[in-house]
This record gives structure tokens, C-alpha cells and sequence, in this order.
């Protein structure tokens, strides 16, 4: 997996770059207390009011002085939560200069362990309180339920439910891209595993709700359906490529996610994703 990272992290930053300009981190009201932050690593979801600030995911650490500043703009006072949707480092790259400001760090279990052995026991950049399946988070007036989804994009996924709000963020089970998700089976993730997450997402919520992905413009409901129709054509085709015991080499010769019509970011070339898609199905 440590291989897999540089290679995303720099794809994420030039694909994240098609929707947000670099060197800003932009700011989009969603609900009265509920923003969304576009920069150069995954969406962030900021939630401020009386009872202070948390916020859902962080991107890298080198932009966590313009993700304060931005915070700061929407209500002074210091981030007391950050919940992290999964363990990339896109998402949890400001962890640690969040903690030293005085913010207790939210994950699912296996973000905790993933972190563990990617930077040691002790680090700031660590969750200081980990859940194994959800949790909520009364603040802000709201009832903030954070669900754990298992074997999606890794094997540590949350998703967060703003039911008063009705917003809700995905993390990087939606790519909003018009394109294929990231799969990183070498992190747990599956392609049924995604499926089945967006498939109990959409029967959350209805046509109103606004949806945050990982990574792309905000969404709604029927965008998440378009997308996963999308995912289960891809599924489909690979199958069928995939019968008689067909070998990955057979597979990539036959190219079966051609017909989909699809453009593929540098980073996540169709080679990698038809390999993460046969990796996957074929377990």
C-alpha cells in the first residue's frame, strides 16, 4: 500500500485541480450550519454553530494554515472534532496540525490501524477515539450519524449522516468524477463492497438531500444513482471478461471497460482499474 500512496495522492491533487484552483481552498454553503471545502485533497464538510467546530476530513498538512484561515472566516474559535472518512492520506493529511491545535480525531478502527503502522504508535496524527461499526455527534444542533461501511473503497470507510441537514458525506465510496472509483483492494476495498454501501446510501435519502463526495463537485441523489449504475456496468462487463477462468493478461488484451466510453485520470490509467476490478470480483 505505501507503494499505491505517492501515486494517488499526486493523482488526486492533479485531478482535484480540474474543479478547484491549487492554491485556494473554496467555501460552499450547504445548510445553515453545514459547509463544504473544495481544495486539493478530498472534500471537507464544516460544521460550526454554538456548540463550536468540527470538521470531516482535512486533505494534506501543507494546507491546513489556508483550511484554519478558511474555518476561521465561517466562525472564529479553534476545530474541536475532525472525523476521518478513511486513512488515505488526501483526507488525513492534516490530522496532526489539527491535534496540536486542540482537536480530538475521529476514525473508524481500521483507520486507526492503518495509521498505526504507517506512522507509529504515539503519532498526532492518530484518532483518539475510533469506533468499530457507527456513532453519533450531537453538536451543532445536529444529530451527525457516522456509519461505518465494510470492504468499500478500503476496509475503513465512514460515511456521514446530517439528518436534520440532510446532507450527507461519502468519503471516497463517490467519486464524482463521471469515471470509475479507486478500488484499493490492497487496502480492503471490493467493488461489491462499494455497491453495496451506495445502495444502503440511496435508500437513506431522497431526491433533497445533498451529497458530498470524495473527490468532484457536490452531487445529489439521482447523480449517486448515475454513479452507481455506472459501477455496476463495470462490474458487468468485467465479469463477462472475466469467464472461463480468464487470466488478468486476457483480461487487459480484451479491454472490456472500453465500451463504457469512459476518460481515465493519469494517476488511475484503465490499466489499474481494470486490474483493481479483476483483483477484486475474482476474490
Amino acid at each position: 500500500m505505501k507503494k499505491l500512496l505517492p501515486a494517488l495522492i499526486t493523482g488526486l491533487l492533479l485531478s482535484s485541480a480540474a474543479y478547484a484552483d491549487e492554491s485556494v481552498v473554496k467555501t460552499q454553503k450547504l445548510s445553515e450550519h453545514i459547509y463544504m471545502l473544495l481544495g486539493q485533497g478530498g472534500n471537507i464538510a464544516v460544521s460550526v454553530g454554538d456548540d463550536g467546530i468540527y470538521i470531516i476530513d482535512d486533505q494534506f498538512a501543507k494546507l491546513s494554515s489556508d483550511i484554519k484561515k478558511t474555518i476561521s472566516d465561517l466562525q472564529p474559535g479553534s476545530t474541536e472534532f475532525v472525523i476521518n472518512t478513511h486513512h488515505h492520506g488526501d483526507h488525513t493529511g492534516g490530522n496532526e496540525n489539527f491535534a496540536k491545535a486542540g482537536a480530538h480525531v475521529i476514525a473508524h478502527d481500521n483507520v486507526h490501524k492503518r495509521l498505526v503502522a504507517e506512522h507509529g504508535e504515539g503519532a498526532d496524527f492518530l484518532p483518539r477515539i475510533s469506533f468499530s461499526h457507527d456513532l453519533k455527534l450531537h453538536f451543532n444542533n445536529e444529530h451527525a450519524h457516522v456509519m461505518h461501511y465494510q470492504h468499500a473503497h478500503t476496509d475503513g470507510d465512514a460515511v456521514i449522516f446530517f439528518n436534520k441537514a440532510n446532507i450527507v458525506h461519502m468519503g471516497d465510496i463517490f467519486f464524482n468524477f463521471g469515471s470509475l472509483p479507486f478500488v484499493d483492494v490492497d487496502s480492503g476495498g471490493s467493488v461489491d463492497g462499494i455497491l453495496a454501501a451506495v445502495d444502503d446510501v440511496v435508500k437513506q435519502i431522497d431526491d433533497n438531500t445533498k451529497v458530498i463526495p470524495g473527490h468532484g463537485p457536490l452531487s445529489d441523489r439521482s447523480g449517486l444513482v448515475v454513479y452507481r449504475k455506472l459501477v455496476q456496468k463495470a462490474k458487468d462487463v468485467m465479469l463477462k471478461a472475466m469467464q472461463n477462468k480468464a487470466s488478468l493478461e486476457q483480461v487487459l488484451n480484451a479491454d472490456p471497460l472500453a465500451e463504457l466510453g469512459l476518460e481515465y485520470a493519469s494517476w488511475l490509467p484503465k490499466e489499474r482499474v481494470t486490474t483493481l476490478f479483476y483483483r477484486s470480483l475474482k476474490q
